[in-house]
């Protein structure tokens, strides 16, 4: 038995090397927001390495949107923590994290160094890459979680709210109304025999809440400003939905408008930055501690203000996560749980057919123009990125780090295109 418990041993610190080996490829390559981390998910975690299931990931996806915080941060971290517990988990925000909280917290210490035109240069075609990533995950997710007529019009139906409907607490309404609507059918799901007893561990929730309001007393009282950064970036982490895109201006109004910490040429510089950078748009905040802790003189303070954003942004959502994650499988045992998992996976294929459209849609026009006996002619070059990469991914011959790349290398080699 002793050898057959230890080859076992060695085979799951194998997968779990592969599994954090993954975490990094991601962390470097999955650029887009949330629903385009998605999709290279689906690609790489789900049909390549079968780590979970594309139900089993919409799952996730779906309770972290229902939780505030950072969608992919919480989901990548659930995803370890159900393969490896706890200690996988840890190192999986880790290695996702470190390389945008890096580039950003160099970026707040040179800020005067960044070329802020080479930026716009290099990503001008990973952005409709980026939609094709979206596009391709939309279809995929469709193609395997929509089965019924149901959820056909759920899908329909969410992706048309969300598109015309962008406010921050629409997405978990969509989500809860989805899953309530399929609820009502539980019948149709089996009785699971000998359920599991649900066991709520309270610890993650109560330090939570513990360190939200011993921030707040602390922040008040002392009035030293890494303890006031740290308190805003945590209430900020712990009160937003939608992801970084929400969290954007928020970020604005109380570290620009209000406190004065960085201008509004800084903040947006930063902002472009973030987008432009591969793994989560939360590691933005890493970038306004650097500044903020400008007054204080010398890159020792500002590198406390990064760490301290990037620890106060983050935590939140992971300690929110590691609370529910914890007795999730105990939930789903259940019919009514079960079959409101239908409804909740049809919406989440809607939000992501939403987000391809919305993603698309803020593109600026660019024409590209055809040379020798067609000149004159123009094309657009856009929907022509799009559609490239939609099928490219759909032959699957080509993996998505050699898309990426090579749309960063041509953003490297060709001329701003004029639209």
């Amino acid at each position: 038995m002793a050898p057959l418990r230890r080859a076992g041993r060695r085979l799951r610190h194998t997968r779990n090397f592969v599994f954090l080996k993954d975490v990094a490829g991601l962390a470097c390559t999955a650029f887009g927001g949330p629903q385009a981390h998605l999709a290279m998910m689906f690609r790489l975690l789900v049909d390549k390495r079968k780590y979970l299931t594309a139900g089993e990931l919409l799952e996730m996806q779906a309770l972290c949107a229902l939780l505030p915080g950072p969608t992919s941060t919480q989901t990548i971290t659930a995803i370890g923590f159900r393969l490896g517990g706890p200690n996988l988990a840890y190192l999986t925000l880790l290695i996702w994290c470190l390389p945008s909280v890096t580039i950003m917290t160099v970026a707040g210490l040179l800020l005067t160094h960044f070329d802020t035109a080479f930026t716009a240069r290099l990503v001008q075609f990973v952005q409709p890459v980026a939609v094709g990533f979206v596009a391709f995950s939309a279809y995929r997710i469709a193609e395997k979680v929509v089965h019924t007529k149901t959820s056909v019009a759920l899908l329909v139906a969410a992706a048309m709210v969300a598109y015309f409907f962008q406010l921050p607490g629409v997405l978990p309404l969509l989500l809860l109304a989805g899953g309530v609507i399929t609820a009502l059918r539980y019948r149709k799901h089996a009785i699971v025999p000998d359920k599991k007893p649900i066991r709520v561990e309270w610890a993650n929730g109560a330090l939570w809440l513990g360190i939200f309001l011993m921030a707040a007393l602390l922040g008040h009282y002392t009035r030293l400003l890494p303890v006031r950064l740290f308190e805003n970036f945590y209430r900020n982490g712990s009160l937003v939905f939608g992801g970084g895109q929400v969290l954007a201006p928020l970020l604005f109004a109380e570290f620009v408008e209000y406190k004065r910490y960085l201008t509004g040429p800084e903040f947006l510089s930063g902002l472009g930055l973030v987008q432009a950078l591969p793994g989560p748009n939360f590691s933005f905040a890493s970038y306004i501690g650097a500044l903020a802790m400008r007054p204080a003189g010398g890159a020792g303070p500002q590198l406390l203000g990064a760490l301290v954003g990037a620890v106060g942004i983050f935590l939140p959502g992971v300690l929110l996560i590691f609370f529910v994650i914890r007795f999730w499988d105990g939930l789903r045992q259940y019919r009514v749980v079960k079959a409101s998992l239908e409804g909740v996976n049809a919406v989440s294929a809607g939000l992501v057919c939403a987000a391809a459209l919305l993603l698309y849609h803020p593109l600026p026009d660019r024409l590209l123009a055809l040379p020798g006996p067609l000149a004159g002619w123009h094309l657009p070059l856009n929907p022509l990125l799009v559609g490239a990469t939609f099928l490219l991914l759909l032959w699957e011959k080509i993996p998505s780090v050699a898309i990426i790349i090579i749309a960063l290398l041509a953003g490297a080699l060709v001329r701003q295109v004029g639209g």
